[in-house]
């Protein structure tokens, strides 16, 4: 039988992370046609929102109901604004591990909201969910996202060399594709410390802290 994620969200002092819905098309496609997400991600440019619609209502669910991932909107706790997004796949259930990614819209960078909503999805993974492991690749010229696991704890595992297809600006304003260098990350559940973020079901009731 295969493990699925369930249908949940998480709480941090200043953001909830919850399932995407359509309220979040717009500013999804928004946050997608941006320079650093073009450079760093393979996100098509540029982003339609009917792409974000495929996200939201077809990519998304059925990722999580295979057991493949997880998506989930990063929103600001007092405005409900869409901040980012945190992104888990390759997962493995066996070994309990899975990869995080994460982008952040351009007028919400320099808060720290990769790493808060970051460092509350991992805590819900290895709490909630009993995962070992939990894997971070960052391009080798992405310092942005490099801050970012280092912030929450990460152990830098190695390089892979030529693993990773970055994109610069042509002469004609277009993209073109760089090969770089990848950087493994790991997470582990002895490398947390501190208070957990409070978990909430899909009915908005929250469970109990946990010990």
């Amino acid at each position: 039988m295969t493990s699925t994620f369930p249908d949940i969200s998480l709480s941090t002092d200043r953001l909830v992370l919850r399932a995407l819905d359509e309220d979040d098309i717009p500013a999804l496609a928004a946050m997608m046609n941006d320079e650093l997400v073009a450079a760093w991600t393979a996100v098509p440019q540029p982003y339609t929102e009917d792409a974000a619609r495929t996200w939201v209502t077809e990519y998304a669910p059925t990722e999580r109901i295979a057991g493949r991932g997880l998506d989930l909107a990063v929103t600001e706790f007092l405005t409900q604004r869409l901040v980012g997004i945190v992104q888990l796949g390759h997962t493995n259930w066996r070994v309990r591990s899975t990869e995080i990614s994460y982008i952040v819209a351009s007028w919400a960078r320099g808060e720290g909201y990769a790493s808060e909503a970051a460092l509350a999805t991992a805590r819900w993974l290895f709490e909630d969910q009993k995962f070992e492991r939990l894997e971070l690749r960052t391009a080798a010229g992405n310092t942005a996202s490099q801050q970012v696991a280092q912030k929450i704890g990460c152990i830098s595992e190695g390089v892979l060399r030529n693993a990773c297809i970055a994109r610069t600006r042509a002469d004609d304003g277009g993209w073109t594709d760089v090969r770089t260098d990848q950087i493994v990350w790991s997470l582990l559940p002895e490398d947390l410390d501190g208070p957990p973020a409070r978990t909430v079901d899909a009915n908005g009731f929250a469970y109990p802290e946990w010990n």
